[in-house]
Protein backbone atom coordinates (compact mmCIF):
# COMPACT_ATOMS: atom_id res chain seq x y z
CA UNK A 1 0.00 0.00 0.00
CA UNK A 2 1.17 3.53 -0.75
CA UNK A 3 0.60 5.64 2.07
CA UNK A 4 2.66 8.56 1.80
CA UNK A 5 4.35 8.09 -2.18
CA UNK A 6 5.99 10.12 -4.39
CA UNK A 7 2.56 9.46 -6.46
CA UNK A 8 -0.02 11.43 -4.77
CA UNK A 9 2.04 14.43 -4.19
CA UNK A 10 0.60 16.97 -6.90
CA UNK A 11 2.51 19.70 -8.50
CA UNK A 12 1.53 22.57 -6.51
CA UNK A 13 1.42 25.38 -9.08
CA UNK A 14 4.12 28.14 -8.97
CA UNK A 15 5.41 30.73 -11.16
CA UNK A 16 5.29 28.41 -14.18
CA UNK A 17 1.64 26.83 -14.49
CA UNK A 18 2.57 24.84 -17.44
CA UNK A 19 0.24 25.09 -20.50
CA UNK A 20 -3.27 25.46 -20.50
CA UNK A 21 -6.64 25.11 -22.46
CA UNK A 22 -9.60 25.89 -20.84
CA UNK A 23 -12.27 28.73 -19.64
CA UNK A 24 -10.99 31.81 -17.63
CA UNK A 25 -12.67 34.65 -15.39
CA UNK A 26 -12.37 38.35 -15.83
CA UNK A 27 -8.81 38.11 -13.66
CA UNK A 28 -7.76 36.07 -16.45
CA UNK A 29 -7.12 33.09 -13.59
CA UNK A 30 -8.47 29.33 -14.94
CA UNK A 31 -12.05 28.73 -13.66
CA UNK A 32 -14.77 26.52 -14.90
CA UNK A 33 -13.71 23.64 -16.97
CA UNK A 34 -10.27 23.14 -18.52
CA UNK A 35 -7.00 21.00 -19.38
CA UNK A 36 -3.58 21.92 -18.26
CA UNK A 37 -0.01 20.00 -18.85
CA UNK A 38 1.84 20.92 -15.67
CA UNK A 39 5.35 21.51 -15.23
CA UNK A 40 6.49 17.90 -14.04
CA UNK A 41 4.47 16.33 -16.92
CA UNK A 42 1.50 15.41 -14.88
CA UNK A 43 -1.90 16.25 -16.60
CA UNK A 44 -5.10 17.63 -15.27
CA UNK A 45 -8.95 17.94 -16.85
CA UNK A 46 -11.59 18.93 -14.85
CA UNK A 47 -13.21 22.32 -12.92
CA UNK A 48 -10.64 25.37 -11.84
CA UNK A 49 -12.15 28.17 -9.35
CA UNK A 50 -9.89 31.21 -9.14
CA UNK A 51 -7.02 29.20 -10.45
CA UNK A 52 -7.64 26.29 -8.47
CA UNK A 53 -8.01 22.70 -9.01
CA UNK A 54 -12.17 22.78 -7.71
CA UNK A 55 -14.70 20.32 -8.05
CA UNK A 56 -15.08 17.42 -10.41
CA UNK A 57 -11.25 16.56 -12.42
CA UNK A 58 -9.30 13.43 -13.22
CA UNK A 59 -5.44 13.98 -12.37
CA UNK A 60 -2.70 11.89 -14.41
CA UNK A 61 0.98 11.21 -12.87
CA UNK A 62 3.59 10.60 -15.14
CA UNK A 63 4.75 7.78 -13.16
CA UNK A 64 1.32 5.92 -14.36
CA UNK A 65 -1.11 6.81 -10.88
CA UNK A 66 -4.74 8.59 -11.53
CA UNK A 67 -7.03 10.33 -9.79
CA UNK A 68 -10.63 10.61 -10.35
CA UNK A 69 -12.79 12.40 -7.95
CA UNK A 70 -13.33 15.68 -6.20
CA UNK A 71 -11.02 18.57 -5.23
CA UNK A 72 -11.37 21.52 -2.55
CA UNK A 73 -8.75 24.32 -3.44
CA UNK A 74 -6.28 22.17 -5.22
CA UNK A 75 -6.32 19.30 -2.60
CA UNK A 76 -8.26 15.75 -3.07
CA UNK A 77 -11.17 16.79 -0.75
CA UNK A 78 -14.76 14.09 -0.92
CA UNK A 79 -15.68 11.39 -2.96
CA UNK A 80 -12.64 10.14 -5.58
CA UNK A 81 -10.71 6.92 -6.40
CA UNK A 82 -7.36 6.61 -6.66
CA UNK A 83 -5.37 4.32 -8.42
CA UNK A 84 -1.73 3.61 -7.90
CA UNK A 85 1.24 2.34 -9.89
CA UNK A 86 1.77 -1.25 -7.94
CA UNK A 87 -2.02 -1.64 -9.49
CA UNK A 88 -3.77 -1.53 -6.18
CA UNK A 89 -6.97 0.78 -5.20
CA UNK A 90 -8.26 3.28 -3.21
CA UNK A 91 -12.12 3.89 -3.30
CA UNK A 92 -13.59 5.96 -1.03
CA UNK A 93 -13.85 9.39 0.80
CA UNK A 94 -11.22 12.10 1.03
CA UNK A 95 -10.35 15.00 3.68
CA UNK A 96 -7.66 17.52 2.22
CA UNK A 97 -5.24 15.02 0.42
CA UNK A 98 -5.90 12.38 3.17
CA UNK A 99 -7.94 9.05 3.19
CA UNK A 100 -10.24 9.92 5.68
CA UNK A 101 -13.97 8.71 6.07
CA UNK A 102 -15.76 5.23 4.62
CA UNK A 103 -13.82 3.45 1.81
CA UNK A 104 -12.54 0.78 0.26
CA UNK A 105 -9.02 -0.18 -0.55
CA UNK A 106 -7.88 -3.51 -2.99
CA UNK A 107 -4.00 -4.27 -2.96
CA UNK A 108 -1.96 -6.19 -5.10
CA UNK A 109 -1.97 -9.22 -3.70
CA UNK A 110 -6.18 -9.33 -3.82
CA UNK A 111 -6.53 -8.75 0.13
CA UNK A 112 -9.22 -6.06 0.36
CA UNK A 113 -10.33 -3.29 3.27
CA UNK A 114 -13.30 -2.32 3.92
CA UNK A 115 -14.17 0.06 6.44
CA UNK A 116 -13.24 3.82 8.37
CA UNK A 117 -9.95 5.52 7.61
CA UNK A 118 -8.21 8.48 9.12
CA UNK A 119 -5.19 10.39 8.39
CA UNK A 120 -3.88 7.85 5.33
CA UNK A 121 -4.21 4.96 7.64
CA UNK A 122 -7.10 2.64 9.07
CA UNK A 123 -8.81 3.88 11.55
CA UNK A 124 -12.26 2.94 13.02
CA UNK A 125 -14.72 -0.07 12.02
CA UNK A 126 -13.41 -1.97 9.51
CA UNK A 127 -13.17 -5.61 7.59
CA UNK A 128 -10.17 -7.33 6.05
CA UNK A 129 -10.42 -9.86 3.76
CA UNK A 130 -6.76 -11.91 3.57
CA UNK A 131 -7.09 -13.20 0.11
CA UNK A 132 -4.65 -16.40 0.52
CA UNK A 133 -6.71 -18.48 3.26
CA UNK A 134 -9.89 -16.43 2.97
CA UNK A 135 -9.66 -15.36 6.58
CA UNK A 136 -11.70 -12.32 7.43
CA UNK A 137 -10.68 -9.24 10.44
CA UNK A 138 -14.19 -7.69 11.15
CA UNK A 139 -13.35 -5.19 14.33
CA UNK A 140 -11.50 -2.05 15.74
CA UNK A 141 -8.51 -0.24 14.00
CA UNK A 142 -6.41 2.29 15.27
CA UNK A 143 -3.69 3.84 13.27
CA UNK A 144 -3.43 1.27 10.85
CA UNK A 145 -3.65 -1.91 13.13
CA UNK A 146 -5.90 -3.68 14.58
CA UNK A 147 -7.20 -2.88 18.14
CA UNK A 148 -9.92 -2.96 20.47
CA UNK A 149 -12.70 -5.37 19.96
CA UNK A 150 -12.70 -7.84 17.15
CA UNK A 151 -13.08 -11.12 15.58
CA UNK A 152 -10.68 -13.42 13.72
CA UNK A 153 -13.29 -15.44 11.08
CA UNK A 154 -11.65 -18.50 9.62
CA UNK A 155 -12.66 -21.76 7.53
CA UNK A 156 -14.63 -23.40 10.33
CA UNK A 157 -14.06 -21.80 13.40
CA UNK A 158 -13.21 -17.72 14.61
CA UNK A 159 -11.70 -16.32 17.46
CA UNK A 160 -13.72 -13.18 19.49
CA UNK A 161 -11.69 -11.32 21.91
CA UNK A 162 -10.13 -8.29 22.30
CA UNK A 163 -6.60 -7.37 20.04
CA UNK A 164 -3.64 -4.73 20.92
CA UNK A 165 -0.56 -3.51 18.84
CA UNK A 166 -2.49 -6.10 16.09
CA UNK A 167 -2.31 -9.10 17.99
CA UNK A 168 -5.09 -10.65 20.09
CA UNK A 169 -4.29 -10.18 23.81
CA UNK A 170 -6.52 -10.84 26.82
CA UNK A 171 -9.71 -12.66 27.43
CA UNK A 172 -11.17 -14.23 24.52
CA UNK A 173 -12.80 -17.14 23.09
CA UNK A 174 -12.96 -19.42 20.11
CA UNK A 175 -16.31 -20.88 18.83
CA UNK A 176 -16.34 -23.60 16.67
CA UNK A 177 -19.10 -24.89 13.86
CA UNK A 178 -18.79 -28.23 15.81
CA UNK A 179 -21.20 -26.43 18.59
CA UNK A 180 -18.52 -25.55 21.29
CA UNK A 181 -16.91 -22.79 22.46
CA UNK A 182 -13.22 -22.45 24.42
CA UNK A 183 -12.76 -20.35 26.83
CA UNK A 184 -9.28 -18.55 27.59
CA UNK A 185 -6.88 -15.73 27.27
CA UNK A 186 -4.07 -14.23 25.64
CA UNK A 187 -0.64 -13.70 27.74
CA UNK A 188 2.12 -12.22 26.08
CA UNK A 189 5.28 -13.42 26.17
CA UNK A 190 8.88 -11.70 25.68
CA UNK A 191 11.26 -13.35 23.32
CA UNK A 192 14.44 -11.65 22.91
CA UNK A 193 16.18 -11.28 19.74
CA UNK A 194 19.58 -11.72 18.55
CA UNK A 195 22.55 -9.52 20.08
CA UNK A 196 23.22 -7.05 16.98
CA UNK A 197 26.39 -5.88 18.68
CA UNK A 198 27.97 -4.10 21.40
CA UNK A 199 26.71 -0.72 20.89
CA UNK A 200 23.20 -1.59 19.98
CA UNK A 201 20.88 -3.42 23.16
CA UNK A 202 19.06 -6.69 22.52
CA UNK A 203 15.21 -5.56 22.25
CA UNK A 204 12.36 -8.38 23.12
CA UNK A 205 9.95 -9.29 20.93
CA UNK A 206 5.89 -9.77 22.71
CA UNK A 207 3.95 -12.84 21.30
CA UNK A 208 0.63 -13.80 22.51
CA UNK A 209 0.45 -17.32 23.71
CA UNK A 210 -3.11 -18.77 24.17
CA UNK A 211 -4.25 -20.34 27.47
CA UNK A 212 -7.00 -22.50 27.07
CA UNK A 213 -10.08 -22.37 29.76
CA UNK A 214 -13.32 -23.97 29.78
CA UNK A 215 -15.15 -25.55 26.84
CA UNK A 216 -18.86 -24.79 26.72
CA UNK A 217 -21.91 -25.05 24.25
CA UNK A 218 -21.89 -21.69 21.95
CA UNK A 219 -23.15 -18.68 23.50
CA UNK A 220 -25.13 -16.56 21.10
CA UNK A 221 -24.64 -12.71 22.09
CA UNK A 222 -27.60 -10.70 22.47
CA UNK A 223 -28.27 -7.30 21.50
CA UNK A 224 -27.00 -6.28 25.29
CA UNK A 225 -23.98 -7.80 24.96
CA UNK A 226 -23.34 -5.76 21.88
CA UNK A 227 -24.58 -2.56 23.34
CA UNK A 228 -22.16 -3.61 26.73
CA UNK A 229 -19.30 -3.77 24.67
CA UNK A 230 -19.60 -0.87 22.92
CA UNK A 231 -19.99 1.37 25.68
CA UNK A 232 -17.20 -0.19 26.51
CA UNK A 233 -15.07 1.17 23.74
CA UNK A 234 -16.81 4.41 23.60
CA UNK A 235 -15.69 4.82 27.33
CA UNK A 236 -11.84 3.58 26.03
CA UNK A 237 -11.93 6.25 23.53
CA UNK A 238 -13.44 8.96 25.50
CA UNK A 239 -11.40 11.42 27.56
CA UNK A 240 -11.10 11.98 30.94
CA UNK A 241 -13.47 15.18 31.01
CA UNK A 242 -15.92 13.63 28.19
CA UNK A 243 -16.28 10.60 30.91
CA UNK A 244 -17.07 13.03 33.87
CA UNK A 245 -19.39 14.56 31.43
CA UNK A 246 -21.66 11.81 30.25
CA UNK A 247 -21.55 10.71 34.12
CA UNK A 248 -23.09 13.64 34.95
CA UNK A 249 -25.38 13.67 32.62
CA UNK A 250 -26.72 10.28 33.41
CA UNK A 251 -27.32 10.82 37.21
CA UNK A 252 -29.14 14.16 36.19
CA UNK A 253 -31.62 12.12 33.92
CA UNK A 254 -32.13 9.24 36.87
CA UNK A 255 -32.58 12.39 39.40
CA UNK A 256 -35.47 13.51 37.43
CA UNK A 257 -37.03 9.83 36.43
CA UNK A 258 -37.23 9.23 40.22
CA UNK A 259 -38.24 12.67 40.72
CA UNK A 260 -41.04 11.76 38.42
CA UNK A 261 -41.88 8.97 39.64
CA UNK A 262 -42.35 10.58 42.78
CA UNK A 263 -44.71 12.85 42.15
CA UNK A 264 -46.60 10.14 40.43
CA UNK A 265 -47.01 8.17 43.42
CA UNK A 266 -47.69 11.29 45.78
CA UNK A 267 -50.62 11.55 42.93
CA UNK A 268 -52.06 8.61 42.95
CA UNK A 269 -51.94 8.01 46.83
CA UNK A 270 -53.85 11.80 47.33
CA UNK A 271 -56.10 11.21 44.84
CA UNK A 272 -58.48 8.50 46.53
CA UNK A 273 -58.72 10.33 49.49
CA UNK A 274 -60.24 13.34 48.65
CA UNK A 275 -62.97 11.09 46.72
CA UNK A 276 -63.38 9.52 50.06
CA UNK A 277 -64.29 13.23 51.67
CA UNK A 278 -66.31 13.89 48.95
CA UNK A 279 -68.04 10.52 49.33
CA UNK A 280 -68.79 11.06 53.17
CA UNK A 281 -69.15 14.76 52.06
CA UNK A 282 -71.78 14.07 49.91
CA UNK A 283 -73.39 11.32 52.05
CA UNK A 284 -73.71 13.17 55.21
CA UNK A 285 -77.05 14.91 54.88
CA UNK A 286 -78.46 11.91 53.63
CA UNK A 287 -77.31 10.24 56.49
CA UNK A 288 -78.96 12.93 58.93
CA UNK A 289 -82.04 12.03 57.17
CA UNK A 290 -82.13 8.66 58.04
CA UNK A 291 -81.19 8.94 61.17
CA UNK A 292 -83.98 11.35 61.94
CA UNK A 293 -86.28 9.05 60.56
CA UNK A 294 -85.58 6.66 62.78
CA UNK A 295 -85.80 8.50 65.53
CA UNK A 296 -89.20 9.38 65.16
CA UNK A 297 -90.65 5.54 64.21
CA UNK A 298 -89.41 4.90 67.13
CA UNK A 299 -91.31 7.41 69.77
CA UNK A 300 -93.97 6.82 67.56
CA UNK A 301 -93.74 2.95 68.71
CA UNK A 302 -92.94 3.61 72.74
CA UNK A 303 -96.57 5.73 72.76
CA UNK A 304 -98.07 2.71 71.38
CA UNK A 305 -96.79 0.45 73.73
CA UNK A 306 -97.15 2.79 76.80
CA UNK A 307 -101.04 3.67 76.21
CA UNK A 308 -103.47 0.85 77.03
CA UNK A 309 -105.32 -0.95 74.68
CA UNK A 310 -108.93 0.05 73.97
CA UNK A 311 -111.75 -1.80 76.01
CA UNK A 312 -115.76 -1.70 74.67
CA UNK A 313 -116.32 -0.14 77.67
CA UNK A 314 -113.68 2.87 77.14
CA UNK A 315 -115.13 3.31 73.64
CA UNK A 316 -118.79 3.63 74.79
CA UNK A 317 -117.53 6.17 77.54
CA UNK A 318 -115.91 8.03 75.06
CA UNK A 319 -118.54 7.74 72.92
CA UNK A 320 -120.97 9.06 75.19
Amino acid sequence: MSDFGSEEGEEDQGPYLGEYEGERNADGERHGHGKATLPNADTYEGMYDCGKRHGQGVYRFKNGARYIGEYLKNRKHGQGTFIYPDGSKYEGSWVEDQRCGFGKYSYVNGDTYEGEWKDHQRHGQGTYTYAATGTKYVGRWQNGKREGHGELIHANHKYVGVFKDDKPMGKGKYVFDIGCEQHGEYIPIEQEKEDKGDEEESTANIIPKWKAGQVTAIHLQTEEDLEEETKEEETKEETPQEASQSQEEEKKEEQGETNEEKKRSLKQLRKPKKRRKKRRSQNQPLRRQHRKGRSKHKEKRRGQQEAPPQTEESSEQQAE
